[in-house]
């Protein structure tokens, strides 16, 4: 079990109040809205809000469970990404015997060695010896249809569910002089930064939104929800700088690095949904789609977090 220090109790008690000063909002504006429209909306920010208390719930539950808890927790939602990223494009019956590496011998692998702190092969396990066993074991399957698309697509979900969102726990193995016991402060300060910019960005998007930066990519992006949002998160992990190893000037920047990689992150999988004529990866979080679509800007901004803190800090 994690001991949690004051100052990172009461970020826990601040995000409880939030949630529940957004329900009772959701609450009031459900019974004075009266357009089928406005009731749409609402509805729709209600069931957001529900999902919330649930994401929350278990991500608080991980972080006061310590580091393997933490570890466990994001290698269940590496395996329901893939799972969603995988079932989105068409597989071939040659493709299974892959696909049960990846799922059940490499994103386990690639855990283990976030839980035992072994960063050498952490850091190399996918991008080498998994990029290249993937080609290699469709190839002896004998089935050329399509091959580099199929090996690529395996690859992509390697990468992007597995790797990149194992950073995020990763965080826990990093030293940090004067930060001893304290680095599940910095996941906090991660999915914490990354999701509230995804928020502000819709909401100033909502409030403000005129131009489109990629309406054929993601409809609901816009510029002014986009400088809006990421300058509002920049200045919240800003303000957040006691509870990481960094000053505030630092906290600043790196929580402007991630908001901006967290922005690729979900352009890029919108891409992917586009391709596929799809809104969604999934529909296991009502009011949010899938997994996927909650961690898309996580799996950008994990990697990105990750080593600029690795780099400079320890």
């Amino acid at each position: 079990m994690q001991t949690l220090d004051p100052h990172f109790q009461a970020m826990l008690l601040g995000i409880l109040g939030l949630l529940m000063v957004s329900s009772l909002v959701g609450f009031g504006l459900a019974l004075v809205v009266r357009s089928d429209g406005a009731k749409e909306t609402v509805a729709n920010l209600n069931a957001r809000i529900r999902a919330w208390w649930v994401m929350c719930g278990v991500l608080a539950a991980a972080l006061v469970g310590g580091a393997l808890t933490s570890v466990l927790l994001f290698s269940v939602i590496s395996f329901l990404a893939l799972r969603e990223f995988i079932t989105l494009t068409p597989t071939r019956y040659s493709d299974h015997s892959t696909l049960f590496w990846a799922f059940f011998i490499f994103t386990p692998i690639q855990y283990y060695l976030v839980a035992t702190q072994w960063y050498g092969l952490f850091a190399i396990f996918i991008p080498v010896y998994v990029f290249l066993f993937v080609p290699l074991r469709m190839a002896l399957t004998g089935d050329v249809q399509a091959f580099l698309a199929r090996s690529a697509k395996v690859q992509w979900g390697m990468m992007l569910c597995v790797y990149c969102i194992s950073h995020a726990p990763a965080l826990l193995m990093l030293e940090i002089d004067g930060y001893a016991g304290q680095n599940v402060k910095l996941l906090f300060f991660l999915i914490l930064v990354v999701q509230l910019s995804d928020v502000l960005q819709y909401v100033f998007g909502k409030t403000l939104g005129r131009r489109k930066i990629a309406p054929e990519v993601s409809p609901n992006k816009t510029w002014e929800g986009f400088i809006g949002g990421v300058a509002a998160a920049t200045l919240i992990g800003a303000a957040l700088w006691w509870i990481t190893p960094f000053n505030p000037w630092q906290a600043g920047l790196i929580a402007l690095a991630i908001c901006l990689a967290g922005f690729a992150g979900g352009l890029c999988m919108s891409a992917i949904k586009r391709d596929r004529g799809v809104k969604d990866f999934g529909t296991l979080i009502q009011g949010h789609g899938g997994v996927m679509d909650r961690v898309d800007s996580v799996c950008f901004a994990a990697p990105i977090f990750f080593h600029i803190t690795r780099y400079f800090f320890t």
